[in-house]
């Protein structure tokens, strides 16, 4: 079984930054693909970021390049979400999710493992 639990999110206005955590059970980080998603009401989970298991590509969705940075201490079994220049849209229930099963990255049912998730709120 693999925990995974998010922090680090909350208000920031607009153009500001966050950087979420996603503390993973022992091992995780190091030898799973793993990836960030986000989810708003009445909306399906959007994908955000993945970095893949094992040369460690990752791929951010088009609309964050550039503006979304996914980092990893493998040490710590930590994943990081930089966020900058953060605009309303962005906001939303952040996820941390790990064990991809299939290779699509960016289909959040293909992945087996969830956090409870972190609310990013961002004001005008």
């Amino acid at each position: 079984q693999v925990q995974l639990v998010e922090s680090g999110g909350g208000l920031v206005q607009a153009g500001g930054s966050l950087r979420l955590s996603c503390v993973a059970s022992r091992g995780t980080v190091s030898t799973s693909s793993m990836g960030w998603f986000r989810q708003t009401p009445g909306k399906e989970r959007e994908f955000v970021a993945a970095i893949l298991y094992p040369h460690g590509n990752i791929n951010v969705a088009h609309s964050m390049k550039g503006r979304f940075t996914l980092s990893r201490d493998n040490a710590k079994n930590i994943l990081y979400l930089q966020m900058n220049n953060l605009t309303l849209e962005d906001t939303a229930l952040y996820y941390c999710a790990a064990r991809l099963t299939a290779a699509d990255y960016s289909d959040h049912k293909k992945y087996a493992y969830w956090g409870q998730g972190t609310q990013v709120t961002v004001s005008p």
